[in-house]
C-alpha cells in the first residue's frame, strides 16, 4: 500500500477508537479490491489501537485447496464462491455478542502454504473492537448478503488500477509464480473478482481513495 501521511492514518485510527468507545463489542471492515492494501491498512490500525482491537481477516475462510480442486475451483480460487462465506458470516454473529470468560478463535491464511489455518487467532471477550478486511464485505449476492449487516462500519479502500495490478504481480511473483502466470493470473482472475467487488463501493460508509505508486 502506498505510504498514508500521518493526519490520514490519525483521522482513521480515531474514527476507529470512536467504534472502540462504544460501549459494546464493535466489527470494522475495510474491503477493496485484490491488491488494494485493505491488509495493510488493518494491520496499521490494529497497531495503533494497540490493546483495543483484534484483526480477523476474511482470508481464512478460503476453501482448502483439496476442497477447490474436487469443487473444480482451483482455477478461480478467489471468486466468491471459493470461501466459506456462511462460516466467515456465523463467525461475525459470535464476535458481535462476545460470551464472558470465552474466547473465539478464528482461522488465518498462510500464503506460504496457501492454505487456509484452523485457530490461528485467539480474540478475547474483552476486546471492544474487531477488524475485519477482505473482497467481499460488501457484496450482497448469496452467502454473502448476510455479512454487511454484521458490520458497524465498513471502509472500501481504493488504489490508482495501475499501482495495484503492478503490486498483484510481484506478490503473485514472490509466492512462487512465474512473471507470465502472474500476468495471466491477475488479468484472467484477480481482475474479474475486482470488478465484482468495486460493485459495492457505494455500500461503503467511508472510501479512502489511493495514489500511486
Amino acid at each position: 500500500m502506498p505510504p498514508m501521511d500521518a493526519q490520514q492514518i490519525a483521522r482513521l485510527s480515531s474514527r476507529a477508537r470512536v467504534l472502540a468507545a462504544s460501549g459494546r463489542r464493535s466489527i470494522l471492515g475495510i474491503a477493496g479490491a485484490p491488491g488494494a492494501g485493505k491488509s495493510t491498512l488493518a494491520a496499521r490500525l490494529a497497531d495503533e489501537l494497540a490493546g483495543l482491537a483484534a484483526l480477523v481477516p476474511m482470508d481464512g475462510f478460503h476453501l482448502a485447496q483439496a476442497e477447490l480442486n474436487r469443487l473444480g475451483r482451483a482455477g478461480r480460487k478467489g471468486a466468491p464462491d471459493t470461501f466459506d462465506a456462511t462460516g466467515y458470516a456465523a463467525l461475525l454473529a459470535r464476535l458481535r455478542a462476545p460470551t464472558a470468560g470465552a474466547v473465539v478463535y478464528a482461522p488465518a491464511f498462510d500464503r506460504t502454504l496457501e492454505e487456509p489455518v484452523a485457530g490461528s487467532i485467539p480474540v478475547g471477550p474483552g476486546t471492544p473492537l474487531v477488524i475485519t478486511e477482505g473482497n467481499y464485505l460488501l457484496h450482497d449476492d448469496g452467502p454473502w448478503a448476510p455479512v454487511r449487516p454484521l458490520l458497524d462500519e465498513v471502509w472500501y479502500l481504493e488504489l490508482d488500477p495501475l499501482t495495484r495490478v503492478r503490486r498483484l504481480i510481484d506478490r503473485h511473483v514472490a509466492f512462487g509464480k512465474d512473471r507470465a502466470d502472474a500476468e495471466r493470473w491477475v488479468r484472467e482472475s484477480d481482475e474479474a473478482n475486482a470488478r465484482l467487488v468495486a460493485a459495492g463501493r457505494d455500500r461503503a460508509d467511508l472510501v479512502i481513495t489511493l495514489d500511486g505508486p
